[in-house]
């Protein structure tokens, strides 16, 4: 039984030099599919050409709250056009982030409203980022929480209460290397205290690589690191946590195949 890989930035400027030989290895290493997530404008566009490329890639098309001033309606209907596309299977990433502030909050409002009536209008699912932004994220979601046809909380990073109010949103949460971290307990916490039901696998690579590669270059290699630690966590085996999750990343996008 292989493992999804939820979240990734394959399209970085990271893997310039060893793109193609890497993802070309990930089949053979267990790794039965990839959604690679927008995160600019470029990147949206960039995942659909690699979706084209590889049948385990799939597309999320969407704009980082750090790039959100760069949207304006125009974008948004070429989104809407993309999205047609058979392996676009989500929305993201899309959501708030009051940390790097690259984007002054009533656009990032904006733009996380108006990324998510798209979502509603395609019928599909959210990649939601939130950092340092806890509160503004619920009351978002909460607007339109009945009518999203998925919702995943990306790199989630709050504590296990907060978890809890995101569920009855409707959210499942994408969990990463940070899992593996010493400090990582708040997560661990959470983990724990969650349905298996509500986890879904990521790297978010090329960034916040699991240990023992802390600090390097992540990828989805490094995927059954997390997985390892999810299932420790768990109680359960390695193989029972990579068939529920992946059952879940399937539920929670329709278009995926495998």
């Amino acid at each position: 039984m292989g493992i999804i890989d939820t979240h990734a930035h394959f399209d970085d400027h990271s893997f310039d030099e060893d793109r193609d030989e890497l993802l070309s290895s990930l089949p053979g290493l267990g790794i039965d599919a990839v959604v690679n997530v927008g995160a600019t404008i470029k990147g949206g566009y960039d995942s659909i050409e690699l979706s084209k490329k590889y049948p385990f890639i799939f597309a999320a098309i969407g704009v980082h709250p750090d790039e959100a001033g760069n949207l304006n309606e125009e974008e948004i209907e070429r989104f809407r056009e993309a999205a047609s596309f058979e392996k676009v299977v989500a929305v993201g990433e899309i959501g708030l982030d009051y940390h790097n502030m690259g984007s002054e909050k009533a656009v990032q409002h904006k733009w996380f409203r108006r990324q998510l009536e798209l979502a509603i209008d395609l019928d599909l699912p959210v990649i939601i980022h939130s950092r340092d932004a806890k509160e503004d994220t619920k009351k978002i979601l909460g607007e339109y929480s009945g009518n999203i046809s998925g919702c995943v909380m990306h790199c989630y990073s709050y504590d296990l209460e907060s978890a809890l109010e995101f569920k009855e949103l409707g959210c499942i949460f994408g969990i990463g290397g940070v899992v593996t971290f010493k400090n990582g307990k708040v997560l661990q916490e959470a983990v724990e205290g969650l349905e298996l039901t509500d986890i879904v696998l990521e790297t978010d690579c090329p960034y916040l690589a699991p240990e023992p590669y802390r600090g390097k270059r992540n990828s989805s290699v490094y995927l059954p690191y997390v997985a390892e630690a999810v299932a420790r966590i768990k109680g359960i085996s390695i193989d029972e946590l990579a068939a529920e999750t992946q059952k879940n990343a399937m539920k929670l996008f329709p278009r995926l195949s495998i």
